[in-house]
């Protein structure tokens, strides 16, 4: 596997639609052990949502909290927990979605949407929502050349994202399928970056 050496060579590399993994020692603080989804990268910085940390909130109680009145045909998604998306506007919500719908705020991620405006939860609770969604409160960013720098000290592993470990595999299992992708496990991560 190649090193990369220095920030310059990241510029060029597109991480949406990967999944970041923080390594351990690497990475503290509430992101610390986290899988992220990165929704865009640009040269300008980029933007994901934590998918492995789920908070006490469910969808339910949060389409109640507002103001959103529950039809009796939103199933199971009432009980789906809302995630931690990461330390940035953790009042705001942002619906990661399949199928694509037509919302007044969204980000097309190729099969996936990531959309902020109300409508899209208007329309979970009326159960017309999409079929596979995450809600999370919050998001992780970075600055332009931030996470290029971070990439360079070894802090995160990045391998193309599943929509099957995103909306399938339950949240504490995610971490280790997201190293599954690579053909490793976390019993064969390092704490620290190694020097040769």
């Amino acid at each position: 596997m190649a090193t990369i050496k220095d920030t310059s060579e990241m510029r060029s590399v597109d991480l949406s639609r990967q999944f970041l993994l923080a390594m351990p020692g690497m990475v503290a603080g509430n992101l610390a052990n986290t899988v992220i989804y990165i929704c865009e990268h640009t040269a300008h910085g980029a933007l994901g949502l934590v998918i492995n940390r789920p908070t006490d909130l469910t969808v339910g109680n949060l389409l109640q909290r507002i103001d959103l009145d529950l039809s009796l045909e939103i199933g199971p998604v009432q009980d789906t927990p809302v995630y931690f998306g990461g330390p940035v506007q953790t009042d705001r919500g942002f619906v990661l979605h399949a199928p694509v719908g037509e919302y007044s705020s969204s980000i097309h991620l190729g099969d996936l949407a990531l959309t902020t405006s109300r409508d899209v939860l208007q329309e979970v609770a009326q159960g017309k929502g999409p079929s596979q969604l995450l809600v999370t409160l919050g998001y992780a960013g970075w600055g332009a050349g931030q996470l290029e720098s971070e990439m360079a000290q070894n802090a995160w592993l990045n391998v193309t994202a599943s929509n099957d470990i995103l909306f399938r595999v339950p949240p504490e299992e995610r971490y280790e399928a997201a190293l599954g992708l690579l053909g490793i496990n976390s019993s064969m991560l390092a704490g620290e970056a190694g020097h040769a």
